[in-house]
């Protein structure tokens, strides 16, 4: 085989017992298509197999169980739609019912009464009664038990897979005939001898065999370890070096005037003294932009820590520089709201600014491209219709993206082109990112952070009520409204029961029109069925005072700038993620007055949900927040994330191995600062490795 990567190049369809049909269920089913691709599909659990318990000492917590004994009883319940396969289990203990709902026909044909089995599931509670569903399932034949190890590999599967006999046990199996084939030759080294021994690895044919299959608790922690440090390091490498490339070879229009725009601004016309962070934030992009080199900048800040402002102040450098700005934001609302507070700032100033959305009519933006081909117009406001190819600008210096993980990469990356050379961008957003996911999906970018609020701004009390404490709740938003005061009321929006939502965002509407009757009282709605004008209508007659509460979805959560309304009242919160509830939260304390965030939840909350509410009622920290958020949702499934495509980790998980993430990251650097292009004899195999790995990954900075 020519290439040293040619045996992980290997379709898995010659592997043993695969073939055709079921590699193709492979690839479909878990995107399974190379000998590599196996070999990373990791266990997500370990089963001690020499441990069993007992049928009565099931409970209800959420905990895995291994039983021994016989089925007794196999038959099939239910119509056809809901036709399920149920089965007796019995010990010496008791009997459990085994239950499948997914290929229940194949099951009924696998399945032998009066044969003895270990069976290992999650039990759940039924009508008072336990039964467990879909459980791994294994004939108990002799010598198996003296055969099993301690540690046996769990593997994730699918209905189809398991069809084709592919379900965890069959996985296991494949692997064992691949891992027998692995040799220091067909599986070469990726890390280099002075990584290996400072950091005490194991070769990696010896982390894959341990990993799938230990011999010992010890082998298998040393195999996890040495998998996520290769994992997190290469990750680290490509990042950190991509960060030297731009700092040492892209060249970035040089604003290194601070003229009358500026201090003219800063002296007369700012509307608050700024915050120290502020201060340190608008220095380090001072800096970045007066290099020479293209900056490309994220500033984290919580809600209402000023980073618009921020943004203004680098807008007025590039004006003072002979540049244009422009500003992008993901929806209409918060782009409107940008041109709002921007426009009325700058206005002293004798500044064009100037909006451009989706409903800007055709006659306006014939207008506007011709202003701002010809230089007229210094800052350009918008949505992604800035991106068009029809929007030509006579000299983009500097593009501030606001929650720029709502744009997809294409999208972004054409702003680079608006210019001769990049423009200098800032990103902006108000999501907080736990230190961990930030070194993994912002390593390559340079990162402020504004960890202080506006002087004046008090902090949000949280409370949790439950449904019994609503009448108590109607009595306070009452008083509230009397102070003169106004209330928002946010209902959830979830895809998958989106005419469920709907209906109780209704019956909520309606039940308020009881307690809170015209003409003395008026309500706003706005969700996703209402047309763009309707939505505007409602929310301008909000944003007047001439409604005291708004009902809505989470269409709120970004961009309504509002200080009078003084309550945030989230309905059924234990359906929101942690970072969804502090955006919320996050919409009200704009103004002088105090303000509240009220969580309404059932009495019926899992352990995550009661977490989740107990972390929102206890701080404020967007930080602290979106740390408890990572563990218990994992980077993947946190805002915008998943499709950055920086998060295909196998086993590293950035929740739990920020220690590991941190050493992966150092030793990195180490090398970059000695041989930041990696041309070290030493270092070639870490070049090789990083040319040879699928380039399908985008990295937030590189936006194109």
């Amino acid at each position: 085989m020519s290439s040293p990567h040619s045996f992980l190049d290997i379709s898995v369809v010659y592997l043993k017992g695969i073939g055709q049909s079921r590699a193709e269920a492979l690839q479909t089913e878990l995107a399974i298509f190379t000998y590599k691709d196996m070999l990373t599909h990791y266990p997500f659990r370990y089963v001690d197999k020499t441990q069993f318990q007992t049928v009565r000492e099931v409970t209800e917590e959420s905990v895995y169980y291994q039983l021994r004994g016989q089925i007794i009883d196999i038959q099939f319940v239910g119509e056809k739609r809901t036709k399920r396969l149920t089965a007796k289990f019995k010990d010496a203990s008791g009997i459990i019912e085994l239950v499948w709902f997914q290929g229940a026909k194949w099951m009924a044909e696998k399945l032998k009464s009066n044969t003895e089995y270990i069976i290992y599931g999650k039990p759940t509670s039924f009508m008072g009664r336990f039964n467990m569903p879909h459980p791994d399932i294994e004939v108990v034949t002799p010598g198996l038990l003296a055969s099993q190890s301690s540690f046996q590999s769990v593997y994730n599967s699918t209905e189809k897979l398991k069809y084709k006999n592919l379900d965890s046990e069959g996985i296991r199996k494949t692997l064992r005939a691949l891992v027998s084939q692995l040799t220091e030759q067909n599986i070469p080294e990726t890390l280099t001898q002075t990584i290996i021994d400072d950091f005490k690895l194991i070769s990696k044919p010896d982390a894959y065999r341990q990993v799938h299959f230990p011999d010992s608790k010890l082998l298998l922690d040393k195999a996890r370890y040495r998998l996520k440090f290769e994992e997190l390091f290469f990750v680290q490498l490509k990042l950190l070096r991509s960060n030297h490339l731009r700092h040492s070879e892209s060249v970035g229009f040089v604003f290194n005037k601070v003229g009358d725009i500026f201090n003219d601004f800063y002296t007369k016309y700012l509307p608050f003294q700024l915050t120290g962070a502020q201060k340190r934030v608008v220095k380090e992009i001072r800096v970045d932009m007066g290099s020479g080199k293209q900056m490309s900048r994220l500033v984290q800040g919580d809600v209402g820590s000023g980073k618009t402002l921020v943004a203004l102040l680098c807008m007025l450098l590039a004006c003072d520089n002979g540049f244009q700005s422009c500003l992008m934001a993901p929806t209409e609302i918060l782009a409107k709201q940008h041109y709002e507070t921007i426009s009325n700032l700058v206005e002293p100033l004798g500044l064009k600014v100037t909006l451009l959305t989706g409903s800007t009519k055709t006659k306006a933006r014939r207008e506007l491209h011709s202003e701002l081909e010809s230089g007229e117009i210094n800052i350009l406001i918008g949505t992604h219709a800035l991106i068009e190819d029809v929007v030509i600008f006579k000299n983009l210096g500097l593009v501030v993206i606001d929650e720029q993980h709502r744009f997809g990469v294409e999208q972004r990356a054409k702003m680079h082109k608006k210019n001769t050379q990049p423009p200098h961008i800032l990103i902006m957003t108000a999501t907080p990112i736990p230190r961990t996911l930030a070194m993994t999906l912002y390593g390559d970018l340079d990162t402020s952070v504004i960890d202080e609020l506006p002087p004046g701004r008090k902090p949000i009390t949280t409370m949790h009520f439950m449904e019994s404490q609503r009448l108590r709740l109607i009595g306070f938003m009452k008083s509230e409204i009397a102070l003169g005061r106004q209330i928002y009321m946010v209902y959830p929006l979830i895809q998958e029961s989106e005419k469920m939502d709907f209906q109780n965002l209704q019956a909520g509407y309606d039940a308020l029109l009881n307690d809170f009757p015209q003409p003395q009282y008026q309500i706003s709605i706005v969700h996703g069925k209402l047309t763009s004008r309707q939505k505007e209508f409602e929310m301008q007659r909000f944003i007047k005072n001439e409604t005291q509460i708004m009902v809505a979805t989470t269409v709120i959560e970004v961009g309504v700038n509002i200080p009078n309304a003084s309550v945030m009242i989230i309905e059924s919160a234990e359906r929101f993620g942690l970072s969804q509830l502090h955006q919320l939260r996050g919409r009200v304390g704009r103004g002088a007055e105090k303000s509240y965030c009220i969580l309404m939840t059932s009495y019926k909350l899992g352990a995550d949900s009661k977490l989740r509410m107990e972390t929102m009622v206890r701080t404020n920290d967007g930080f602290e927040i979106s740390e408890v958020d990572l563990k218990l949702r994992g980077p993947g499934d946190l805002d915008g994330t998943q499709q950055s495509g920086v998060l295909d980790l196998k086993i590293a998980d950035l929740a739990q191995d920020g220690q590991i993430l941190q050493l992966a990251r150092s030793a990195a650097q180490a090398i970059l600062n000695e041989d930041p292009v990696l041309q070290s004899p030493e270092n070639q195999l870490l070049f090789n490795h990083l040319q040879n790995q699928h380039h399908s990954r985008h990295y937030w900075s590189k936006i194109g």
